[in-house]
């Protein structure tokens, strides 16, 4: 198992991404290929200790920032670090590509270089968002599509099914729609049409509307909205649980654990979806126990085989149909 780790990404790219790769190949028994300016690269690597036959260093010469247009970026920047990361998966040198940089970066180098996977039009990101009774519920899209026609809900559905199934091992995953009430008929434009295309499809376990309240309940297992609204959950998410954490530990002199599992620092990243290779998006803030926590889950996609997965599931739907 190789991942290609984008270590010229995010806030505190390369210091931060070293240490997480350094403890990561502590932790398991892959290899790192780091993605980035060698120089800077061999400068800070000899603060740490770690085996040289797991980590393998590819220069790449530019990095794409976070406000930059992607697009616009992605075909005046060929040796960015994202690139270069894409381009070893897929080729076959790596089997996933992990960065904390630019998420509109990362999406347009899955989409052109390792292409959109047969009848998606939109790769969402999911998020796996702690539950009450252990188990997550994912929550798809949380980002990278801002506008969205119902159809691509629907795409969203049958791949966080997908997802679900092949790393949460569920066999027969529920999936709900983020709406403001329950009841059909509820909601915009979006979600009613929405709602009517998911109720149609045989082979998913749709349960119907959901409200917000439902991300940390039993309703579902996978979660369905556009990437507009489910950044703002998210990001609300985080908000709460720091000025909760902030409140209590105050109070008591201590943060529960419980709080930790809505820290992003904790969680790790979330993968990107519907495209022919393995790419998980981290936060822009991620320090080194997140970017662990990212390989982690591209180490999990990779052991789950979740590529194949997803296109068994949209095969599977598609002759059933």
């Amino acid at each position: 198992m190789k991942i290609a780790l984008d270590v010229m990404g995010g806030d505190y790219a390369p210091g931060e991404l070293l240490a997480g790769a350094v403890k990561w190949l502590q932790e398991s028994t892959g290899q790192i290929i780091l993605i980035g300016d060698e120089e800077i690269i061999q400068e800070e690597l000899p603060q740490h200790k770690y085996d040289p036959a797991r980590l393998e260093i590819v220069h790449a010469s530019q990095v794409i920032g976070m406000d930059e247009s992607p697009a616009v970026a992605l075909r005046r920047k060929k040796d960015a670090s994202v690139v270069v990361a894409s381009r070893l998966v897929k080729d076959g040198i790596a089997d996933a590509v992990v960065s904390c940089g630019s998420t509109g970066a990362q999406m347009a180098a899955a989409i052109f270089i390792l292409g959109r996977m047969e009848g998606v039009e939109r790769p969402p990101i999911v998020a796996a968002i702690p539950g009450r009774d252990g188990k997550p519920t994912l929550l798809v899209d949380v980002g990278a599509n801002i506008d969205c026609r119902p159809a691509q809900l629907l795409q969203f559905a049958l791949l966080g099914q997908a997802y679900a199934r092949g790393v949460l091992n569920l066999d027969n995953p529920r999936v709900g729609l983020l709406n403001n009430g329950e009841e059909e008929g509820k909601g915009n434009n979006l979600t009613i049409q929405a709602h009517e295309l998911l109720s149609q499809q045989n082979g998913l376990n749709f349960v119907g509307n959901v409200e917000g309240r439902d991300l940390f309940s039993s309703r579902c297992d996978v979660m369905v909205c556009d990437g507009f609204t489910g950044n703002i959950l998210l990001k609300a998410l985080e908000g709460m649980a720091f000025f909760l954490a902030a409140g209590v530990k105050q109070e008591l002199g201590k943060i529960p654990a419980t709080f930790a599992r809505l820290d992003y620092t904790q969680i790790g990243g979330a993968p990107l979806l519907g495209v022919n290779g393995i790419s998980v998006v981290c936060h822009g803030s991620s320090r080194r126990e997140a970017v662990c926590n990212g390989l982690n889950i591209a180490a999990d996609s990779i052991k789950n085989k979740i590529i194949d997965k997803q296109l068994q599931e949209l095969a599977r739907l598609k002759m059933h149909n």
